[in-house]
């Protein structure tokens, strides 16, 4: 007879759910409904500092295991971009759109889309603040809370 073995996780993570006084996990489930509740949050390293974005359970500065849940800031400007016209065939209807890197002003580097802007006025260095959507439950792919970018 076969016997399944449950494995317990070798890592430790610390967050606190700040709607109430329990410790939110910090998984990636939690991130995501963080999201739906329109926040955006990282993983701060408790050891060195750092924030990962979307968290991880081990900091790629230090190697520590413990983390805190920490609010990213919402404003930023844009680094870099790249517009995109033969988009993966889930993204086909928006194309031809933008794809950004924000500096935010924690100083953290993030990917997103920039919209609400025509694709002539897009412009490096320039402000940009995040909004947060839920997908439609008809789309297909993927279903979960995302952010972007648009012209502050």
């Amino acid at each position: 007879m076969w016997a399944a073995q449950v494995l317990q996780p070798q890592f430790t993570f610390i967050g606190e759910d700040k709607t109430t006084s329990e410790q939110a996990p910090f998984i990636i489930e939690q991130f995501y409904k963080y999201m739906s509740r329109g926040k955006l949050m990282g993983g701060k390293c408790k050891r060195c500092g750092k924030v990962h974005l979307p968290p991880r359970p081990l900091c790629d500065s230090c190697f520590s295991k413990e983390f805190e849940w920490t609010e990213i800031p919402q404003k930023g400007k844009l680094l870099t971009y790249t517009v995109i016209h033969v988009a993966p065939t889930q993204f086909q209807s928006m194309a031809p759109y933008v794809v950004g890197i924000v500096q935010l002003e924690n100083g953290l580097k993030i990917p997103g889309m920039i919209r609400s802007i025509a694709l002539e006025q897009v412009k490096i260095g320039m402000p940009l603040s995040m909004d947060l959507e839920t997908c439609p439950a008809s789309q297909q792919w993927p279903q979960w809370p995302r952010y972007f970018f648009k012209p502050t």
